[in-house]
């Protein structure tokens, strides 16, 4: 068995692997490297960043988002969101958005990955997992980038609030929102909260 078959038995389908990741299966790691590609073991997806694809039926299936950004950010936390999960929060955003967001604490910025573009943004607390009340908070935290009417999507959180825990979006509001998003959302519990006692 020549070096190379050793280095492309080591290889598993679907897993995204960095170059410093592969060195230790190859002492000329960059030759391995070009011959993987042009056999099609391996997909470059960015520099130092490679993919051994998954076979479908439907032929090659592209790397899974959160493999990925785990092997680009070597490891974690993050949290994969998009701007479209907005909308099933039924509070009238309908726009559909073609970009997958990155909340982590390593990278800042725009990076293309094996075609497709990730938004990376660093933040000091995000939570593990989407849940409404993180995404209602986000939804503010980024309402100028939306292409709805920004009043009207905050009259309509306004309203969301009355059937939301409230305790819970608070505390997602003074955890995970900037000074806007904090402000926006103490007045409008307050308002609930008066709206109810009358």
């Amino acid at each position: 068995m020549s070096k190379f078959d050793q280095f492309k038995a080591k290889l598993r389908p679907g897993q995204t692997y960095r170059r410093a990741d592969l060195v230790q299966w190859s002492t000329a790691v960059d030759r391995h490297l070009k011959e993987a590609v042009q056999a099609g073991v391996l997909t470059k997806l960015a520099g130092g960043l490679y993919y051994a694809p998954k076979e479908t039926v439907f032929g090659k299936a592209p790397p899974q988002d959160d493999i990925l950004v785990a092997t680009f950010l070597k490891g974690g936390p993050f949290l994969l969101a998009s701007p479209n999960a907005y909308n099933a929060l039924g509070v009238g955003t309908t726009q559909l958005h073609n970009k997958t967001v990155v909340y982590n604490h390593k990278r800042h910025g725009k990076f293309a990955l094996g075609g497709r573009t990730y938004d990376f943004r660093m933040k000091p607390a995000f939570p593990k997992k989407l849940t409404a009340e993180f995404l209602m908070v986000d939804l503010v935290n980024n309402l100028d980038q939306l292409g709805e009417s920004a009043e009207e999507v905050l009259e309509r959180v306004k309203a969301r609030l009355a059937a939301s825990d409230r305790a819970r979006v608070k505390k997602a509001a003074q955890s995970y929102g900037s000074e806007r998003a904090k402000k926006f959302f103490a007045r409008a519990l307050a308002e609930v909260g008066t709206q109810d006692a009358a």
